[in-house]
C-alpha cells in the first residue's frame, strides 16, 4: 500500500554559528493503484513538532521566503477568543502571511480530525491553484498524519442504547473506566482521546461494537508530493521552555480569558474547554482546585502532552529532523529549511 510521496528524512543541527551540517535528501515516488509510477499531486511544506519549540514562528518565515501561506495544524487555532492558553500567533504575525484555519469557529463547536482533513485538502487545492506554497504547521500529530496519508475513517451508525448504557457506565464508574473499556478494545483509539472526553469516547465504543474502526484505513495511491520538517531539542530544555510559556501566559492573562469564556456561557465540559490550561483554569475558577494546584497541572500536563507529540512523530519516519541548540538560532533553521525546499522543488 502506497504512502504519500515523501523525501527521505535527513537530521541537522541549529544553532552553530557554522550552520549545520545537511544531509543530500532524494525524493521517494509514490505508486499508483496499479503498482505503477503515479502522477505526483500538489506540493505540500509541513513544519511539525512538540509544542514550544518554535513552528509557527519558522512557517511565517519561510512563507514569507517562498510566497507560502500558513494552514494551522493545531486542533485548538480554529477558536474564536481563546488566544492567550492556544499560544496563537499574534494579530501581526497572522497579518504578515495568510493564515487559513485559525478563528474560524467559536468556542463552543466541535472540530474534529475528519473536519480538519476535510477542510485542510480543500485549502491545500486552492492555494495551489494561485500558484502559492502551502505550509502546513502544528502540532496535532493525528491532524497532519490524517492529511498526509490520506486516512479514511469509517463510520458507524448511532446506537442510542447502547450509548445509553456506557453513558451511564461514566457516571457511575467514572470517565477514567470508560476510558479503560475502550483501551481494551481499541488501544489506538484509547491513545488518541484523553480519558475526560466522555462523549468522544462513547462514540468510540460504540464505533467498535459495530464494526468499524475510529483509527483508520489508508487509501491506496500517492496523495501529496511533500517536505516535512520536524523540530526538536533536548527534552530538559523544552521542558524549560514549557514552563516559561505557562508562566508568560498567566502573566499574559490567561485567567481573565477563561473567566470571559465561562461568563459568556462557554460550558467547560465544551470540547475546547477541556484543553490544556483551560480545563485547569476553568477548575479553579469554579472552586474545583487552588491557583497552585491548577498552574502545576497546567506545566504537568503540558510536558505530558509534548511527550506523547513526540510518540506520534516517531510513526513518520518521513520527517526532515532540524535539532534546536540552546538558545535556538532560528534564521540558522530557516535558512536550512529554505535550502532543503529550494532542492526539493529543484528535483521534483
Amino acid at each position: 500500500m502506497a504512502a504519500a510521496r515523501l523525501p527521505a528524512p535527513v537530521t541537522a543541527a541549529c544553532g552553530s554559528a557554522s550552520g549545520p551540517a545537511v544531509k543530500k535528501t532524494d525524493g521517494i515516488s509514490g505508486r499508483d493503484r496499479k503498482g505503477g509510477q503515479g502522477p505526483v499531486k500538489e506540493k505540500l511544506v509541513v513544519i511539525l513538532g512538540p509544542t514550544a519549540t518554535g513552528k509557527s514562528h519558522c512557517g511565517i518565515e519561510l512563507a514569507k521566503r517562498f510566497r507560502g501561506e500558513i494552514i494551522s495544524g493545531d486542533s485548538m487555532l480554529v477558536y474564536r477568543h481563546m488566544d492567550i492558553g492556544t499560544a496563537k500567533p499574534t494579530p501581526e504575525e497572522l497579518a504578515s502571511v495568510p493564515h487559513h484555519l485559525v478563528d474560524i469557529l467559536p468556542p463552543d463547536a466541535d472540530f474534529s480530525v475528519v473536519d480538519f482533513r476535510e477542510r485542510a485538502a480543500a485549502l491545500l487545492a486552492d492555494i495551489t491553484a494561485r500558484g502559492r506554497l502551502p505550509i502546513l504547521v502544528g502540532g496535532t500529530g493525528l491532524y497532519i498524519k490524517a492529511l498526509l496519508e490520506d486516512y479514511r475513517f469509517s463510520t458507524v451508525d448511532s446506537d442510542p442504547a447502547l450509548r445509553h448504557h456506557w453513558e451511564t457506565y461514566a457516571a457511575e464508574h467514572g470517565p477514567e473506566a470508560l476510558h479503560e473499556e475502550l483501551r481494551r478494545v481499541d488501544p489506538e483509539a484509547a491513545a488518541r482521546l484523553h480519558p475526560h472526553d466522555v462523549r468522544r469516547v462513547v462514540r468510540a465504543l460504540e464505533t467498535a461494537a459495530g464494526g468499524g474502526s475510529v483509527s483508520r484505513d489508508r487509501a491506496p495511491g500517492p496523495v501529496y508530493d511533500a517536505l516535512v520538517f520536524g523540530l526538536t531539542m533536548d527534552r530538559d530544555y523544552l521542558y524549560e521552555r514549557i514552563d516559561a510559556r505557562v508562566d508568560g501566559m498567566l502573566a499574559a492573562g490567561l485567567e481573565d480569558e477563561v473567566r470571559r469564556l465561562l461568563e459568556a456561557g462557554v460550558r467547560p465540559d465544551c470540547l475546547s474547554m477541556k484543553s490544556l490550561g483551560y480545563r485547569q483554569m476553568a477548575a479553579y475558577l469554579t472552586g474545583h482546585c487552588g491557583y497552585e494546584t491548577a498552574v502545576e497541572e497546567i506545566k504537568k500536563g503540558t510536558r505530558h502532552f509534548a511527550k506523547r507529540q513526540l510518540t506520534w512523530y516517531r510513526r513518520m519516519p518521513y520527517v526532515h529532523w532540524l535539532h534546536l541548540d540552546r538558545p535556538p538560532n532560528y534564521e540558522q533553521c530557516v535558512t536550512t529549511m529554505a535550502a532543503l525546499l529550494v532542492e526539493w522543488m529543484e528535483k521534483s
